[in-house]
């Protein structure tokens, strides 16, 4: 049997990995190029090409805060009526700590 020695596989993953990189590197200049055409070609805007959307707005920063519903008249604590309740309206009607 002629089998390959671990060093040898190595020297080929590295080898490999450098022409990945190069073909990528070529048809990512390509894409580039055909995209930059395409824009031109129809007048296209950042806008058009990436709407601003609900990702945008995840991305731009903090979501708005969500005012408060519920308020223990005890402490003064507020829940908002999202996620899980907190231990002093649990099991109560929500009404009367309603705001």
């Amino acid at each position: 049997m002629n089998e390959t020695s671990y060093k040898d596989l190595l020297k080929q993953r590295e080898a490999l990995e450098q022409q990945i990189n190069e073909a990528r590197q070529r048809e990512l200049s390509t894409a580039v190029t055909r995209v930059r055409e395409l824009v031109a070609e129809y007048g296209l805007t950042q806008q058009d090409v990436f709407p601003a959307g609900r990702a945008a707005r995840a991305a731009s920063g903090p979501a708005a805060k969500v005012a408060p519903k519920y308020r223990n008249p005890a402490t003064g604590q507020t829940w908002t009526g999202r996620g899980k309740p907190p231990r002093w309206i649990q099991n109560e009607d929500r009404e009367k700590f309603a705001i």
